[in-house]
């Protein structure tokens, strides 16, 4: 069937919405198929490739889940599914809460690293869930099946489970509490840690997140979010079935070649848009299209009803570039809806009310660490993002280093509590004791409230500490982007320990400058620039492009990059130094 021929599936029907009040995921499958709804899928250049009824997903899943029970998987076991996205994975999500199994989404490889890191990735991952089974598309067999062997669990391609059997028989019941999936948290502080997310948590989570987003008629959801991570899992795909929304989907690695494919289908979209990203996507759009002119020829944003910002920190600077770049298209800054949340949390914890756009505060960074300021030096500030209100049900708390709560405008940690939170860390007592205290998640995270929104100021834990004095490795990777060359991800602060035994701030950058005199000059920039913030001097390594590691979904990870660094994985650029 051509392109033409195809139409995507619709954006309302008959059937009445239900805003994900089921008591398992699986009544939600049985629900939505009842509708003409469904997802749709799409080449790196927006054509629809597949159109995927909701209907036809059900029909799929029941026969997958009678092969998963033929071939020896019972209620409690865990299937790794690679988080290709396309009807096979969707399919086979479905199939494993259908048998009583717990989905594990994992990654596709990446164009970073080769070939054994990837292998090496996975088998850690699978070490760490223990499937009974890993299944995967054709194309990534061999280094699949690598891993499945190392690990000793069966490996499986798309196409060879199709083979299989499906005798016709009973399937289990599901209980609400029963755990619906496994969710590899993409934080690098505890990886690799899988999340145990039950149906009630889940659905409560995709209720919350429904209502939050007030949606309703005439509403389709765009994305090119990865599936393994919990915004692309949970968000853009849970969702979508729990509250019968159609979906529109483009891969995530023709998002990183083609971005502006995103806007593309958003324009074509006849329906209002709802479509989420990290601040990345935003800022890479924008800097694609600042060459370009006619936007408004090429880009129909005027029906982008909710364009979410979430899962990295929110940064004012790149929302106001891309309403500048796209405001002739139609887009409206009322439009970005921020939101904090952690797959521990299922997905969201708050979300801007809609409509209210990006709202910040400048707070004093002497407030951020929690320090007196140098009276002889100038007040310095941030803009921090208003990330919303708490869903329909989650509360959330800011307390001390002693557990007390923190009245408004007082920063602490952050920690939450509701049906959403996860019931545990797979097979991790202790993990699972360190953040869950009578019902509270204790987030990980730093932030305050203030009339009922929550500002996030940063990871405690990416927290760097040098004399006494707190200083968020934020501030210190913004600095340096002020200067002409570089882009978002380019740089990452921590601290080390120097040769007498002093923390130091150590600054890893991007460089794409061959001259040897000039990698010099912005070596010394890049210090000036660091010690205009923080007061001192600190260690910076010029690196090659692309070698900072990231997380599953994309995010910087100082964790990784401190440790690579000291182990000497990563080799910073020799600098020539003058005589």
């Amino acid at each position: 069937m051509t392109d033409a021929a195809m139409k995507p599936t619709p954006n309302d029907c008959a059937l009445k919405r239900r805003r994900a009040d089921f008591a398992t995921f699986n009544e939600a499958i049985d629900y939505a198929a009842n509708s003409e709804k469904g997802l749709n899928f799409h080449d790196m250049r927006g054509s629809l490739e597949r159109v995927y009824p909701y209907s036809q997903m059900r029909e799929d899943a029941l026969v997958m889940a009678r092969r998963l029970i033929a071939s020896g998987i019972g209620k409690g076991d865990r299937v790794a599914l690679i988080a290709e996205t396309g009807p096979d994975f969707a399919a086979l999500f479905c199939a494993c809460t259908y048998s009583g199994a717990w989905p594990v989404p994992l990654p596709l490889p990446t164009t970073f690293g080769g070939k054994e890191s990837y292998i090496d990735q996975l088998a850690v991952q699978l070490q760490s869930s223990d499937p009974k089974m890993l299944l995967y598309p054709g194309e990534i067999s061999e280094m699949a099946k690598a891993a499945a062997d190392k690990q000793g669990c069966e490996g499986l391609s798309w196409e060879e489970f199709a083979q299989r059997e499906a005798p016709e028989m009973d399937l289990p019941e599901t209980d609400p509490e029963d755990i619906c999936y496994l969710q590899y948290s993409s934080g690098s502080t505890r990886f690799p840690t899988g999340v145990a997310v039950t149906h009630r948590a889940l659905l409560h989570n995709l209720f919350g997140h429904a209502t939050s987003m007030d949606l309703g008629t005439n509403d389709r959801v765009v994305s090119w979010l990865p599936w393994y991570h919990d915004m692309g899992l949970v968000g853009c795909f849970l969702s979508p079935i729990a509250n019968q929304v159609s979906c529109d989907y483009i891969r995530t690695e023709h998002f990183a070649r083609r971005p502006l494919a995103w806007l593309d289908l958003i324009s074509r979209n006849a329906g209002n848009t709802l479509s989420y990203s990290p601040t990345f996507g935003y800022d890479i759009c924008a800097r694609r299209i600042s060459s370009q002119s006619h936007v408004g020829d090429r880009f129909d944003l005027s029906r982008w009803r909710v364009a979410g910002n979430g899962a990295d920190m929110i940064r004012p600077d790149v929302m106001q570039s891309f309403v500048n770049a796209f405001a002739e298209a139609g887009f409206k800054a009322q439009a970005f809806t921020p939101s904090y949340g952690l797959a521990e949390a299922t997905l969201a914890v708050t979300v801007m009310p809609p409509c209210e756009g990006i709202r910040v505060e400048l707070v004093e960074e002497e407030r951020l660490s929690g320090t007196q300021r140098d009276l002889s030096r100038p007040a310095r500030y941030r803009a921090i993002v208003n990330c919303g209100k708490p869903l329909p049900g989650m509360d959330v708390e800011i307390r001390d280093e002693k557990g007390a709560a923190r009245g408004d405008h007082q920063i602490g940690k952050v920690w939450c509590r509701g049906e959403s939170v996860m019931h545990s860390y797979f097979r991790n007592p202790e993990a699972t004791e360190d953040c869950l205290v009578d019902g509270w998640l204790d987030t990980g995270d730093m932030g305050y409230m203030a009339d009922g929104y929550l500002f996030i100021v940063g990871r405690a834990k990416d927290m760097i500490i040098i004399n006494g004095k707190n200083h968020w490795p934020q501030d210190i990777e913004w600095a340096v982007e002020q200067l002409p060359g570089f882009n978002h991800g380019d740089i990452a602060a921590f601290s080390i320990e120097t040769e007498n035994g002093e923390e130091a701030p150590a600054v890893l950058v991007h460089c794409r400058v061959s001259d040897p005199e000039e990698r010099l000059h912005l070596r010394d920039q890049i210090a000036d620039k660091v010690r205009s913030v923080t007061g001192m001097s600190c260690v910076v390594e010029l690196v090659p492009p692309r070698t900072l590691p990231r997380t599953s979904s994309g995010k910087l990870s100082r964790a990784k990059a401190k440790k690579q660094y000291l182990s000497g994985e990563i080799q910073p650029i020799k600098l020539l130094e003058a005589a």
